[in-house]
């Protein structure tokens, strides 16, 4: 008889127990927009990530915009160009 390989998970016929929280975490997960509100912490939080961060990037972008060239440069060599 051979032996038969069973993970510490296992039951008695070899099939992975279901863990009811993780099950629970994925039904919330997967109806969240159900339970969606729109509160003053939710709002801010959107704002800071559609209008802000990527203002605050481009912005620095922009004003850095052709300063330095790394190109072709060696060691000791001034990489602002300006």
């Amino acid at each position: 008889m051979q032996p038969t390989f069973r993970s510490m998970a296992a039951d008695k016929y070899g099939i992975l127990r279901a863990d009811p929280a993780i099950i629970k975490w994925a039904n919330m997960n997967a109806n969240r927009h159900k339970y969606f509100r729109w509160t003053r912490r939710t709002a801010w939080i959107t704002f800071a990530y559609v209008v802000l961060v990527p203002g605050l990037l481009g912005t620095a972008g922009y004003m850095t915009e052709g300063k330095w060239n790394m190109r072709g440069k060696r060691r000791g060599d001034m990489i602002s160009d300006f």
